[in-house]
């Protein structure tokens, strides 16, 4: 196991989540398509994750799993609407900024929050970030927007969004060189609303591209230029050697659209996307860059969940736990630091619908090599026109907080596929019929976990 007489503790933990951002809108791997100069750079500088998924296929209980090491159905944060409440983490969680935070680290959060909107409980100063610069919700327009400080909402100074959330954090780097810090960088980029700078959209229209793929590499580009100001920033104050980085995304890439406005582009082959299980949905990039522990230029074929980050981040950093609910995730920082693997792995799982979670819709378990896959059923993925309108409405603070309770729904049983990830990482060949035993087995595994996630996320009794 990783020890402290191996590598000294890092200083500071810089954290970078993108939006809807998948494998191949990295430079490095869509042959030069988009521009990624910053991102291309970390992977060279640091370890590249290549098994590496996120903790659902949609945005705030992809987060949820993040900050709490736990699954997110058994934190409450199930579905992306806050209008409904249906993004916040319970009360009863504990965060990764709660658990640095009571180590004595310095805790910042800056951009999209999306996992508690309309209730100051569930705000991100009360759920252990000390500063936070950010949007509450799952989007905001790039230039139009509203950021919440901590304690008042304030309008776009014209600036755009991705250049703010830069900034912020910036100057929280700034602020707290001194300091042991643990700092999230949220950006919204490249989530709907399609907005870019249009020098940087010119550039990719004049390669041919959709106006749509277009501006989603123009808003990668300008996210990538906001990290390498922030690396800046750090090698400034003699801190980036010192500084653990990480960056991925929360969940696949949202692909579709007709005409100029499609975003069909490259993604390494995975098949589905933003809002499946299928690899497409939740398997996205992670680069880890700390020269005081990780090897350049590695790359990890291990898997890793968005779960296992906060006790990796605890045992690297040597901050405790404590006591509290049980851990999903698991410590990752021997594969992160190439000593050794972890002897076995556990099961991954993976489940969203709107609305209530539904057994038989949309879920899946990775157990080693092997994932078996519940087929979606389209409308339970689907949202009304009404509930779009809310949601929409939301966003630009024209209405706010709106009860909606859950109605627990029955579907008739998906059968479901299985594929060999080794062999077939792209899901093309289905081989359930091959391995009928098998396909028991991770049924029954996968259909007792959402069980248990019923009963603790939501109080529900076992049927």
């Amino acid at each position: 196991m990783w020890s402290e007489q191996d590598y000294e503790r890092p200083r500071g933990i810089v954290f970078i989540v993108a939006d809807d951002l998948g494998f191949g809108d990295l430079g490095a791997l869509n042959f030069g398509v988009s521009r990624t100069p910053s991102l291309d750079n970390l992977a060279r500088e640091g370890v590249v994750l290549s098994q590496h998924y996120s903790g659902a296929p949609v945005c705030a209980p992809s987060r949820a799993a993040l900050l709490t090491g736990r699954y997110a159905l058994r934190t409450g944060a199930v579905d992306t609407i806050e209008a409904y409440g249906h993004d916040r983490i319970s009360l009863r969680e504990r965060t990764l900024g709660d658990v640095f935070r009571m180590s004595g680290w310095t805790t910042g959060y800056f951009g999209k929050w999306h996992n508690g909107a309309f209730d100051v409980r569930y705000h991100p100063r009360n759920r252990g970030f000390e500063e936070f610069v950010g949007f509450l919700g799952g989007w905001q327009d790039y230039y139009d927007y509203r950021l919440d400080n901590g304690t008042a909402l304030e309008r776009s100074d014209g600036s755009y969004l991705t250049d703010r959330i830069t900034q912020e954090a910036i100057e929280f780097v700034r602020r707290h060189s001194r300091d042991k810090f643990l700092l999230c960088v949220m950006y919204n980029a490249p989530h709907y609303p399609l907005q870019a700078p249009s020098v940087v959209t010119r550039r990719y229209l004049e390669r041919g591209l959709a106006r749509g793929v277009a501006t989603i590499y123009a808003m990668v580009e300008e996210m990538d230029r906001g990290i390498g100001q922030i690396l800046d920033c750090l090698e400034s104050l003699g801190l980036l050697d010192d500084t653990l980085v990480v960056f991925t995304s929360d969940n696949g890439p949202q692909l579709g659209g007709t005409g100029e406005w499609s975003t069909d582009r490259f993604n390494c082959g995975w098949s589905g996307q933003k809002g499946s299980v299928l690899e497409g949905g939740i398997r996205v990039p992670a680069l880890v860059r700390w020269p005081g522990g990780v090897e350049a230029g590695r790359v990890c074929h291990e898997m890793v969940h968005f779960c296992d980050w906060l006790p990796t981040l605890c045992e690297i950093s040597g901050v405790s736990l404590g006591d509290g609910a049980l851990i999903d995730g698991v410590s990752v920082a021997t594969q992160l630091l190439g000593r050794e693997k972890v002897l076995e792995y556990p099961e991954r799982y993976w489940q969203w619908n709107r609305f209530l979670p539904v057994w038989g819709c949309n879920a899946a378990i990775r157990a080693g090599d092997w994932k078996l896959v519940v087929p979606a059923i389209a409308s339970f993925l689907e949202i009304s026109p009404e509930d779009r309108l809310v949601d929409e409405q939301t966003k630009i603070g024209t209405r706010g907080f709106v009860h909606r309770a859950f109605e627990e729904r029955v579907v008739d049983r998906v059968e479901p596929v299985l594929y060999n990830i080794a062999q077939d990482p792209q899901e093309r060949r289905e081989v359930s019929s091959e391995y009928p035993a098998r396909v028991a087995s991770m049924l029954g595994l996968l259909e007792r976990w959402f069980v248990s996630m019923q009963v603790e996320g939501f109080g529900m009794s076992p049927s």
